[in-house]
C-alpha cells in the first residue's frame, strides 16, 4: 500500500496515547513503520491506549508538547523521518472552561513541533493534524473548500483556524523551497471504537447505555460530517506517502471528509446507535447556553481530485463498525487484534490504495 512508502521508516505520531493516535499508531506499525509516539498520557478511563495495548512494539515517549527541551531532544535521538501531529485539547466544551490551556497547547504546542522538526534533519514530511471546526462557519448549506476564510466561535475552533494560518505561515517563511514538506488535513466528526472522551456524541451514547440509562442530547438538530476514523486517517498516511515522495507539491491543506451522505443530525446518529446496540433509548436534553454550530460540512473535491482519496464508508456502516468495537470490548474480547481487523477489513475496501 502507498508504494510500501511506511515500511521501515521512522514515523513519530503526537498525541498517540489519544483516540485518533492510538489507530494511527497501530496503523502504522501494521505497515511496518518503526514508531516513535510522544504524547501525555491517556486522559480517559478506559481508553484505546490501554485497551488495544497501543505501547507495544513502539518506542513510547510521555510527555508534553509544550516542553520544548524534552520535545527536541525525543526529535534528536529518534530522527523521525515523517511526523504525524495530533496531540491537541480536541474538545470544543473544554475549551470554554480552559481557554488557555486550549490556546496554548494547540497554537504554541503546534509551533513547539513545526521548529523541533525544523531543528531535525532527518524530517522529510509532516502531516498536521486540524479540523473541519477551523473554518469561519456561517452554517450555510454546502460544503467549505480549502481557501475559504478560517474562523470559529469557540475557543477551540478559533485555535484551530489559528493553527492552519501558522502552518501556511512557516511553510513559506522557513519551508520552500527545501524544507520539510507541511501539510495540513481537515476531517469531520470523527467515530469510532475507542473513544471515551467527555462530551462527544457517540461515547455519551456507549456510556448511558452500558448504564442502563437514557440517552440525552443536548442539540438534536445539529448537523455534522460524521465519518469512522479509518477514513481520515488512511487520508493522512495517504498524505504523508505524497508529501515523502514528491515533497511540496503536495504540502497543502486538504478537507478529508465524509460524502454528503455522511452528514447526519445529532438525533438521528444517537437513534442509529440504539439500533445498532439493540437497546438504549433517547431523549431530548435541554440546552445549555453554550454555542454549538448547528451546520457544518466540508467540500473535498480538492482531495479527490488531488490525492486521489475518496471516503469507503458511509455514515451508517461508519456508526455500524463503531458501535462493533464497543460492544466487543465489553464483552471483554483482545481489543489489539479486533482493532487490527478492523482496519485489515477496511484496507482491503480501499480503492485507492495503488496511490
Amino acid at each position: 500500500m502507498w508504494k510500501n512508502t511506511y515500511k521501515g521508516k521512522r514515523v513519530l505520531v503526537s498525541g498517540h496515547t489519544g483516540f485518533k493516535g492510538g489507530w494511527l499508531t497501530l496503523w502504522l506499525q501494521k505497515l511496518g513503520a518503526e514508531v516513535c509516539g510522544y504524547s501525555l498520557a491517556p486522559n480517559t478511563t478506559p481508553s484505546l491506549f490501554e485497551a488495544a495495548q497501543v505501547a507495544q512494539g513502539i518506542a513510547h515517549v510521555e510527555g508534553d508538547i509544550l516542553d520544548r527541551r524534552r520535545l527536541e531532544q525525543t526529535f534528536a535521538d529518534f530522527k523521525p523521518e515523517i511526523v504525524f501531529h495530533l496531540a491537541a485539547q480536541p474538545l470544543v466544551r473544554l475549551s470554554y472552561t480552559e481557554p488557555l490551556l486550549t490556546y496554548q497547547t494547540n497554537v504554541i504546542g503546534t509551533l513547539n513541533m513545526l521548529e523541533a522538526a525544523l531543528k531535525t534533519s532527518s524530517v522529510k514530511a509532516f502531516v498536521n493534524i486540524t479540523t473541519d471546526k477551523c473554518y469561519e462557519n456561517m452554517e450555510v448549506n454546502r460544503g467549505y473548500k480549502e481557501d475559504e476564510p478560517m474562523g470559529g466561535y469557540d475557543m477551540y475552533s478559533s485555535s484551530k483556524g489559528c493553527v492552519e494560518i501558522l502552518s501556511s505561515s512557516y511553510r513559506r517563511s522557513f519551508l520552500l523551497p527545501d524544507g520539510y514538506a507541511l501539510a495540513t488535513a481537515r476531517a469531520g466528526n470523527v467515530i469510532g471504537g475507542g473513544d471515551w472522551a467527555a462530551d462527544r456524541l457517540i461515547p455519551d451514547c456507549v456510556r448511558a447505555i452500558e448504564a442502563g440509562k437514557e440517552i440525552e442530547i443536548r442539540n438534536p438538530l445539529a448537523t455534522r460530517p460524521w465519518q469512522h476514523v479509518l477514513e481520515p486517517l488512511g487520508g493522512y498516511l495517504l498524505l504523508g506517502h505524497l508529501l515523502y515522495t514528491h515533497k511540496q507539491q503536495y504540502a497543502q491543506s486538504f478537507n478529508l471528509g465524509p460524502e454528503p451522505c455522511g452528514v447526519l443530525t445529532v438525533a438521528e446518529v444517537a437513534r442509529q446507535v440504539v439500533k445498532e446496540y439493540g437497546r438504549g433509548q433517547v431523549k431530548v436534553h435541554k440546552r445549555d447556553n453554550l454555542h454549538e454550530a448547528n451546520l457544518l460540512m466540508l467540500d473535498i473535491t480538492k482531495a479527490k481530485t488531488l490525492l486521489g482519496w475518496a471516503p469507503v464508508y458511509n455514515a451508517v456502516q461508519a456508526i455500524a463498525h463503531t458501535v462493533q468495537w464497543y460492544k466487543r470490548f465489553y464483552q471483554g474480547q483482545a481489543m489489539r487484534a479486533f482493532t487490527l481487523e478492523q482496519i485489515h477489513q477496511y484496507e482491503e475496501k480501499i480503492l485507492w490504495k495503488k496511490n
